[in-house]
């Protein structure tokens, strides 16, 4: 089967599952702890631009470092560029888990999602 990485917090219930799915597919990961070594911003810039997703879906808007620093009133009016910093500065705004096989990108985990993107062959 594939290999893909995924960028997740293991404390994560969601994280976990989606391991745990994409495991019982038969899929090789490779873990990365998203908060001990998020992605670069050109990692970043790469995943946002493979996914198709617009920037603001992989920001974790039910965090607690999101509502922290009030980002739901400053992303609108902060360059992409900057935006893109932020999220590599701190795993925990981060929305996850990010899975990749260098080509498809998934955001989050939802079974029906996967399916469609993960499905073993």
């Amino acid at each position: 089967m594939s290999q893909l990485i995924v960028y997740q917090y293991p404390k994560c219930s969601t994280c976990r599952n989606a391991v745990k799915w994409l495991q019982n597919e038969g899929h090789d990961l490779t873990l990365r702890h998203i908060k001990d070594e998020p992605p670069t911003p050109e990692e970043l810039a790469e995943l946002i631009d493979k996914s198709g997703f617009e920037l603001k879906k992989f920001f974790n808007t039910s965090g607690e470092v999101y509502k922290q620093m009030s980002l739901k009133d400053k992303l609108p009016s902060m360059p992409v560029e900057e935006q893109i910093k932020l999220l590599s500065s701190n795993g925990m705004l981060i929305k996850r888990p990010i899975v990749s096989d260098g080509t498809r990108v998934t955001v989050g985990f939802k079974e029906e999602l996967f399916k469609d993107a993960w499905k073993a062959l």
